[in-house]
């Protein structure tokens, strides 16, 4: 089976963090297993640090454990610069960085809650998933 590349959202993390039930938790556990490989960028891991550390987001870990879990995202993912050459194509900023990202990193998918956000994206021949999608295409779920 070919392995994927994938960006994740922030959404996705936060979900996934937040509760033990449904496909953004099962896609967490699979990390690191070869089954699909992620990107990031510098950007991208402040985004995830913000967002995990914020209170409104109600993750339940520690500062530390986010620390430990960044290191982990960052030790196992395919680090990649971006350049904001080609910006903006989508309405939101953050969203832009996640599709750059994705086209740097020659992602197959980037993996969202936020489908609608990303309309027009598979120009760039990237497609667009919620997790449960994802994990029906690795045959997960």
């Amino acid at each position: 089976m070919r392995a994927y590349t994938v960006v994740l959202d922030t959404n996705v993390l936060v979900s996934g963090l937040r509760s033990r039930r449904g496909a953004s938790y099962k896609l967490l556990t699979l990390l690191g297993n070869g089954r699909f490989g992620i990107a990031v960028s510098v950007p991208l891991v402040i985004e995830y640090e913000k967002a995990l550390l914020d209170p409104r987001t109600k993750v339940p870990l520690s500062r530390a454990d986010v620390g430990k879990f960044i290191d982990y995202i960052c030790t196992i993912a395919d680090k990649r610069k971006i350049y904001y050459l080609w910006r903006p194509c989508l309405p939101d900023p953050s969203d832009d960085m996640l599709l750059e990202l994705a086209v740097a990193g020659r992602c197959d998918f980037v993996v969202t809650y936020n489908i609608r956000d990303f309309r027009g994206v598979e120009r760039f021949g990237i497609r667009i998933l919620k997790p449960g999608q994802f994990l029906n295409l690795l045959g997960e779920q």
